[in-house]
């Protein structure tokens, strides 16, 4: 079991030098444990994850630095710095920056499950299938695009 490490993960760096580039965005992963998961994403304009629904997990964004846009359940949302979304596990939710500035929100997952195994695996990836394949082993689900 991987219990949670008491400390301090600095501005701008991700715990124990952890960064991702996922989908166009940085990832600084803030702390790892069983119990829960965190990271800070830095995304520039016209960045999204599209709609996605995790199972086996609640989920949560915090709003640092500019706005976003949040489907959550089909339902468009505007958050802005100061925000924070709450999104239920097994709920569809996506994001997008849509604003013209940098955005920067905290995320984190309740209880973690494999959310650090898949972003390892997504590093770099560029190729949406894969993307789409490995999530799902990962107990990621994406949406199909709306037709």
């Amino acid at each position: 079991m991987a219990l949670l490490n008491p400390g301090i993960t600095l501005p701008g760096e991700g715990d124990a030098g952890t960064v991702w580039n996922i989908l166009g965005q940085t990832y600084y992963m803030k702390e790892s444990s069983d119990t829960s998961f965190a990271f800070e994403v830095v995304g520039e304009p016209g960045t999204f994850v599209p709609p996605h629904i995790h199972p086996t997990q609640d989920e949560f964004i915090y709003v640092l630095d500019g706005a976003m846009e949040l489907t959550l359940d089909g339902q468009l949302h505007q958050i802005a710095t100061g925000g924070l979304a709450r999104m239920p596990m097994g709920i569809p939710h996506g994001y997008k920056n849509v604003g013209t500035n940098t955005v920067r929100a905290l995320f984190w997952v309740a209880p973690a499950r494999k959310l650090h195994e898949l972003f390892s695996r997504l590093h770099n990836l560029t190729d949406p299938a894969e993307v789409v394949r490995i999530s799902a082993s990962c107990e990621v689900e994406f949406l199909p695009p709306p037709e």
